[in-house]
């Protein structure tokens, strides 16, 4: 495995959707992270919502946190609503942090 994987997603902890309190990474809202042959990042992620507001804003944010990994030289995000997000797809604290429990 690529040790930027971790890397990138380490950097997509520090990213947040502005209406919950709890990172992308751990509400469940990546589906995969890999990094190819050219040091080109590709991550397949989705929204809480199809109509979330801050779409465009979140899916860049994830792009310029793959690219902030030292090696990186390029990232593509693709967003799927399949399977759609629900909440038993979030870490155990982000249930917490939200009170799903």
């Amino acid at each position: 495995m690529d040790s930027r994987i971790d890397l990138i997603i380490e950097k997509l902890k520090d990213v947040y959707d502005p209406e919950i309190p709890v990172n992308i990474y751990d509400l469940g809202l990546v589906y995969n992270v890999d990094v190819d042959d050219s040091s080109k990042a590709n991550i397949v992620m989705t929204l809480t919502a199809p109509g979330c507001p801050v779409a465009d804003m979140l899916v860049e944010d994830t792009r310029q946190a793959a690219l902030a990994v030292e090696g990186i030289e390029d990232a593509h995000v693709e967003l799927t609503f399949e399977p759609p997000w629900d909440k038993s797809m979030m870490s155990e604290e982000a249930r917490l942090e939200l009170g799903f429990f």
